[in-house]
């Protein structure tokens, strides 16, 4: 589902650019190790124009953050292994395998994708709402300044959200690891 250039030139300056100083300050606060945060934005920003091309975008700023926060995971386990190269051998025997933390990482990616399609599906309000409380972790009060709704209503539609969301990870067979 390919968009014509002016559409997704003004999908990506409405729904994109507006966080793009968060985003840099994020990186630069989370991963102050990380040299060039420029490089991390580009690629975030190509993965978010691939995945546009193929489908929609339920969430800019989520996708934006998360893949940005990969991406500089990534990076840093990149920056390790060279460095972990560089040691001579009788120094590489004190270096732990975090090869057993894999299938644990590959669940919680697996979860992380589950809880995003269940958010996916919720209605407009719910989603909203659900994502400004539980994701940004706005308070009830801030969430409704937000939205122009009452705080019952943040109350209630957080009530159903998550009530949804349950029911979305029953009928796809979601059980949690213990």
């Amino acid at each position: 589902m390919s968009l014509p250039d002016a559409e997704l030139s003004r999908w990506f300056a409405e729904e994109v650019q507006p966080h793009e100083a968060a985003l840099r300050a994020w990186l630069r606060a989370r991963f102050n190790t990380i040299a060039d945060v420029d490089d991390l934005v580009q690629e975030t920003y190509s993965r978010l124009l691939r995945v546009r091309e193929t489908g929609s975008v339920a969430c800019a700023r989520a996708f934006l953050f998360i893949t940005a926060r990969n991406l500089a995971l990534n990076h840093l386990r990149h920056q390790r292994y060279e460095a972990s190269a560089d040691l001579p051998e009788e120094d590489r025997a004190g270096v732990v395998d975090g090869g057993a933390a894999i299938p644990e990482s590959l669940s919680h990616a697996e979860d992380l994708q589950l809880l995003t399609r269940a958010i996916q599906s919720l209605p407009d309000r719910c989603r909203q709402v659900l994502t400004l409380r539980k994701i940004y972790g706005l308070t009830q009060k801030e969430t409704a300044a937000r939205l122009g709704i009452s705080e019952h209503t943040v109350e209630a539609q957080g009530a159903i959200g998550l009530r949804k969301c349950i029911e979305y990870f029953r009928r796809h067979g979601y059980r949690p690891n213990k």
